[in-house]
């Protein structure tokens, strides 16, 4: 990023960008439900919403560059909380809604949050305590009604009240407030949730959300009139720029009521795009095999021989290749026995998927994409607003992270870790100078590089293929490096095997930690003949481990000696963000979880390491 100063342009602020949305009065911008009933929010509504809001917040006293808190689940009234928050000139301070009490008061006091705008009733009973720890913190602002101490908490209809009221006094004050926004100007600030440590909060303007959003839309090709299904957290800042994409573009937003009711909105809303994290998409795999091997031993072979059949057509396509007669007519086979089932229990409209804050296994992609389901996966970090790389429907090469967006240039460093430069690179981490100067570093040209912390290489197209995080490779005891996700996503492509945690730091070999797949494995042993227990109790069958270790090899039989696994440690529990074995974007923090389990690991190790050699 050069140093000289930078041309304002009128669309380089979020503020412009939204009046670009609404101006166009789409009378679906918003959809979300109240019970079991969709209901609409026109551009008009929104605009209306947004304006009371910014004025409500400016008669509690906010001003430019103060900070406000949203600490919400997923619904409407977060989307305007933030965009009011935004057009008032404030900055706004995301929570995840499932962070721990603790954190989310050192995230409020960090920042200095003085508005505080929560959801319900639970919410708030669960971060109570913690709230009155926080020493900046006026005013709590609930959307739905909350019963609290006289004056602790005000109700969103009442804050609407305030505003409409500062908007007929001072009619002119909101389009003032919007004017003072400058490119530069704080946008967010989102604390990064990190695997080890308390979270630091990225500092991201204007200039650096609203250049991602509209790259993101020119490669999106999203029109106007279609449909996204959004579900992923908003205090994340992937699904929080999706929807200003959608909004600029003029595509009508459905909110998904949680993850568990995803499977029902894409049949009611038949959505044409989706952003996701590649969990989902494991599990909708592993649901649509599992419904296979229910209806029989037929039905089941049908079923894997059409996703065979779906990845051979992939891959050929992927390259470039045309695929012969004969495979032509075997694919459509597959897709009038299984793929257009597959497509139609997801709404039959889906026109790209988009996946993105964790590796996306190479084998899903195809199986997907065989299937006339393409995911598109892309790459970035909080730190760069997120987007850095991206693959596109005209430029999709499955098993990298895409190409560089535009405005945004990647390089590999002699350690091979991942740089990227461009407007979409924070200004900082708040209060925290020396974290600053070690990710953000300016070259001899002026340009400010992003250290991503993450390793990989580009193709001679640009295509970037990420190996892992710097900090997770394993380093044997003899003194190989393993990158573990690859090792994670080849196992996990089992029907089996649902999670995955590689280990081996300073071991001889490695090992994995496996969270089995439950119902598979259920199926599997009423199929054989296995009593039928509590998954505790399954997986201490041998003939369970037996299975497990073969996928396992299976799986990993194309690796390096040295990088295959040579033991296995069952888990019987799904890892989890409330369990604190994963963060809010479901990455698993490695060391926590070999915490968890340091005693079975040792144990493993001293029944494995007498007959097996180091690679």
């Amino acid at each position: 990023m050069p140093d000289a100063p930078v041309v304002y342009q009128p669309n380089e602020t979020l503020i412009a960008l939204f009046r670009h949305a609404v101006a166009r009065d789409k009378q679906d911008l918003l959809n979300f439900r109240r019970g079991d009933v969709w209901q609409k929010m026109s551009a008009r509504e929104l605009e209306q919403q947004v304006r009371t809001v910014a004025m409500g917040l400016y008669a509690l006293g906010v001003r430019a560059g103060d900070r406000v808190g949203l600490l919400s689940e997923n619904r409407v009234e977060w989307t305007i909380a933030d965009l009011a928050t935004l057009n008032c000139g404030a900055a706004d301070v995301p929570v995840y809604a499932t962070q721990a009490p603790k954190q989310v008061a050192y995230i409020l006091n960090d920042a200095g949050v003085e508005i505080l705008f929560i959801s319900n009733q639970a919410q708030y009973d669960r971060v109570r305590e913690a709230l009155n720890t926080c020493t900046t913190l006026r005013v709590i602002i609930s959307f739905d009604d909350v019963q609290a101490p006289a004056g602790k908490v005000m109700s969103f209809a009442d804050l609407l009240n305030w505003g409409r009221a500062a908007d007929e006094a001072e009619p002119q004050l909101y389009q003032t407030l919007q004017d003072s926004v400058t490119p530069d100007t704080l946008a967010t600030l989102i604390y990064t949730s990190g695997t080890t440590g308390d979270p630091k909060g990225v500092m991201l303007s204007h200039r650096n959300l609203a250049s991602n959003i509209l790259n993101n839309v020119e490669i999106a090709e999203l029109t106007a009139g279609e449909v996204a299904l959004s579900f992923l957290p908003f205090s994340h800042i992937f699904e929080r720029n999706a929807i200003n994409m959608y909004l600029y573009a003029g595509v009508a937003v459905y909110y998904a009521q949680s993850v568990d009711s995803v499977a029902r909105d894409l049949l009611d809303v038949r959505p044409h795009f989706m952003t996701s994290v590649p969990r989902l998409f494991e599990k909708i795999y592993a649901r649509a095999m599992e419904k296979a091997e229910a209806g029989g031993a037929v039905m089941a072979a049908i079923a894997h021989w059409s996703i065979e059949v779906a990845k051979e057509w992939a891959r050929l396509v992927n390259r470039g290749e045309t695929p012969g007669l004969f495979l032509r007519l075997k694919h459509q086979l597959a897709d009038k026995l299984v793929l257009a089932k597959w497509r139609a229990a997801m709404g039959g409209r889906i026109r790209a998927l988009v996946s993105g804050g964790a590796p996306l296994a190479p084998e899903l992609a195809f199986a997907f994409y065989g299937a006339g389901l393409p995911i598109y996966q892309g790459y970035g970090l909080t730190e760069s607003s997120p987007t850095i790389t991206t693959n596109r429907t005209y430029a999709n090469r499955i098993g990298s992270v895409g190409q560089a967006i535009p405005g945004v240039t990647v390089k590999i460093a002699e350690d091979g870790e991942i740089l990227a430069s461009g407007p979409n690179i924070m200004q900082g981490y708040y209060g925290r100078e020396e974290e600053t100067s070690e990710t953000l570093t300016r070259d001899a040209d002026g340009h400010i590089w992003l250290h991503t912390g993450d390793v990989g290489h580009l193709d001679a197209d640009g295509f970037l293929f990420i190996t892992d995080r710097k900090k997770d490779l394993l380093k044997t005891s003899g003194g190989k490096y393993i990158a573990p996700q690859p090792i994670e996503n080849a196992i996990k492509r089992s029907r089996f095997i649902n999670q995955v945690v590689v280990i081996g730091e300073g071991r001889k070999f490695p090992a994995a930690m496996i969270v089995p797949q439950i119902d598979a494995l259920q199926a599997y042993a009423a199929q054989n003949g296995l009593s039928q227990q509590a998954p505790h109790e399954l997986l201490k069958q041998p003939q369970i481990r037996r299975l497990i270790e073969d996928e396992v090899a299976k799986f990993t039989n194309d690796l390096s000696q040295y990088e295959k696994v040579k033991a296995v440690l069952l888990l019987d529990r799904e890892l989890s963000v409330e369990n604190g074995e994963l963060t809010p974007t479901l990455k698993v923090k490695r060391r926590v979880v070999v915490e968890k389990h340091q005693q079975e690991i040792e144990k493993l190790y001293h029944e494995k390491e007498s007959s097996h050699a180091g690679g």
